[in-house]
């Protein structure tokens, strides 16, 4: 399958209702969307209808570099089939570039987020975010007293200063961070290379073909962590076949999620 499959087969599937959602701010984008069986639930829900609660909850953040154009919709087929799998599910938004997101709203947006999902309850919280939600999930994974015990960051825009060298999607960088004095200071602050989380694995997915954000990026946080990051490469694979379900990309996040007992 080719880049451009890969981005038609994803964003070709029709969005998936929730089950329910939360919102943890007064702002439409303020909100999280929950899929499947919920922590402390003792049955799934109807989509979860026969999946028990095996996993840890997934809080899943979508890309799309930070902008309003794109929201959460083309990862709600992903959540359900996680959902499907046994594993609660909550999909994240959070205010966006040209939605009145950007620094440092959209950061604070995501921490909420992850607070709101994680409900107080004492459960494993996975983080999986996908190109520029593989960002915010690294960088939300760093702040001080976060619910998040494992990250799994997908495509992600992993050096922030490398993205920005490159113009990556026309500037997106630079538009997430706002024009003015300062900005160089805002770039080492939003930049996970520089702030990697401190006791929280990360594990990287990267197909080897991404067109939108070059597998260096990953090979270069992995190299800055090495310590506390696992890179896996995907040969051959684009930018989001691991976030569609019924692809071997896909099988393969679902096996960081759930790993084969062992027998």
């Amino acid at each position: 399958m080719s880049a451009a499959d890969e981005e038609t087969a994803l964003l070709g599937l029709a969005p998936v209702a929730p089950d329910g959602t939360v919102a943890y701010g007064p702002h439409p984008d303020q909100v999280v969307d929950l899929y499947g069986p919920r922590p402390g639930d003792g049955a799934g829900s109807d989509r979860g209808a026969g999946a028990a609660v095996s996993g840890p909850l997934v809080v899943l953040l979508h890309g799309g570099f930070w902008r309003a154009a794109y929201d959460r919709r083309h990862l709600s087929p992903l959540a359900a089939a996680l959902a499907g799998q046994g594993l609660p599910v909550a999909l994240a938004e959070y205010r966006r570039v040209g939605g009145g997101g950007g620094a440092p709203r959209t950061f604070e947006d995501v921490a909420a987020a992850v607070e709101a999902a994680a409900d107080g309850r004492r459960r494993e919280v996975v983080l999986v975010g996908h190109s520029a939600g593989g960002h915010l999930a690294l960088l939300a994974a760093a702040r001080p007293g976060t619910p998040v015990r494992r990250v799994i960051a997908v495509s992600p825009v992993a050096d922030l200063a490398r993205a920005h060298e490159l113009g990556l999607s026309d500037g997106a960088v630079a538009e997430l961070l706002g024009p003015g004095p300062g900005f160089a200071a805002r770039l080492a602050a939003a930049d996970p290379v520089r702030r990697p989380p401190v006791g929280v694995p990360v594990t990287i997915l990267h197909g080897t073909d991404d067109p939108d954000v070059p597998p260096d990026l990953s090979r270069r946080y992995a190299a800055a962590s090495p310590a506390t990051t696992t890179l896996r490469e995907l040969p051959g694979v684009g930018h989001y076949a691991p976030v569609t379900p019924g692809t071997a990309g896909f099988a393969a996040l679902l096996s960081l999620l759930r790993p084969p007992r062992s027998t």
